[in-house]
């Protein structure tokens, strides 16, 4: 029998919105003890999946598995980039956009069954300000709410649309230099993205077109919008439509600069950090190995909770515009309602 490969199982214990005391238990009972030798360590603090990882790259570890969300994919892929030593997911996060794009299954079972087939991909990755990001990075309202995010101690879908809906209202559009290949040119946006891959989590695709095998990133410029404009947008971003809307704009590139007004946040996988006025983005083209899903082809999307839980409700709040201009209501009525929905979930 040819020599077991080696895999070792990262767990970050407080990410996403479950308890992770079974998850040892599935990895035991699931994973092929015949093709694996495997161990299974916990993270103490944050930097900690990174210099796990590292060891074992030095080590010549066969596979790094991330157990958690896309901040421990993070942590645990930019320490294994452009070597031999390939990426596993099991999603355990709050928003899962790696896994998810990937069409790793939610269901921890079957995602330990995708690492047993054993198939890796050569995949690209992206850098911002020499930060490495795998799903997307941005700045824009999307940073902001990154940073509120983090601020709030709490996880979870809910909890990222609760912010959006109570700082939308608030947040003022800038005015962004972006130069690629092609030229230069300026535009005032809510928000820039881009995306390696095509989702933040959730089910919620930022740029449905986006393929990590193309050595291309996505860009995806989001111009202002009123409140009312929000329950569309927030319906095509869930049906995998927003390249479509009238308030976006997208095109493809390798390598952009951006220039702003001022510094202040950006975001890498939901990370946000300060940075300075001018912002460097570029991809690596396959510069990671991924373990991918052989039947994602075959795979249908799975339900949101998000999604099943608004989108009737969504599509209630766009029938309400009419009556709502017509009145002269403020648009905060819809913030309110939109919350009391949320807090009811």
């Amino acid at each position: 029998m040819a020599d077991k490969r080696n895999i070792i199982f990262i767990m970050n214990p407080i990410s996403g919105t479950t308890r992770k005391s079974g998850v040892s238990k599935i990895i035991e009972n699931t994973l092929d003890k015949e093709y694996y030798d495997f161990s299974i360590v916990e993270t103490k603090y944050r930097g900690h999946a990174s210099e796990i990882s590292e060891t074992a790259k030095n080590n010549g570890v066969d596979i790094v598995v991330a157990v958690g969300g896309d901040g421990t994919v993070n942590e645990v892929a930019r320490s294994i980039v452009n070597s031999d030593t390939a990426l596993g997911i099991i999603p355990c996060g709050s928003g899962n956009g790696l896994a998810r794009h990937l069409m790793i299954p939610m269901d921890l079972h079957k995602a330990v069954e995708i690492i047993n087939k054993h198939m890796i991909h050569d995949l690209d990755y992206g850098i911002i300000n020499d930060n490495p990001f795998f799903c997307t990075c941005g700045m824009g309202f999307d940073a902001f709410i990154s940073m509120k995010f983090a601020e709030s101690g709490k996880r979870g879908p809910v909890t990222y649309l609760e912010n959006i809906l109570r700082e939308g209202l608030k947040y003022k559009p800038e005015v962004y230099e972006i130069e690629d290949e092609n030229g230069k040119s300026s535009y005032r946006a809510f928000l820039v993205s881009c995306a390696n891959a095509s989702q933040y989590g959730n089910n919620a695709y930022i740029a449905p077109q986006a393929s990590m095998s193309d050595g291309l990133l996505d860009v995806i410029i989001m111009e202002p919008f009123d409140m009312l404009d929000a329950p569309q947008i927030s319906i095509d971003m869930f049906n995998k439509t927003l390249d479509r809307n009238s308030k976006i704009k997208t095109f493809r590139t390798r390598h952009i600069h951006i220039h702003r007004e001022k510094p202040g946040y950006i975001h890498y996988d939901g990370d946000p950090v300060m940075a300075d006025a001018d912002v460097d983005i570029s991809v690596v083209n396959k510069g990671i190995k991924m373990v991918i899903n052989p039947y994602a082809d075959k795979t249908k999307r799975q339900p949101n909770m998000v999604q099943n839980a608004f989108s009737d409700f969504f599509n209630d709040i766009s029938n309400m515009r009419t009556d709502i201009s017509r009145q002269g209501r403020h648009i905060h009525i819809l913030n309110k309602i939109l919350l009391k929905r949320l807090n009811n979930l």
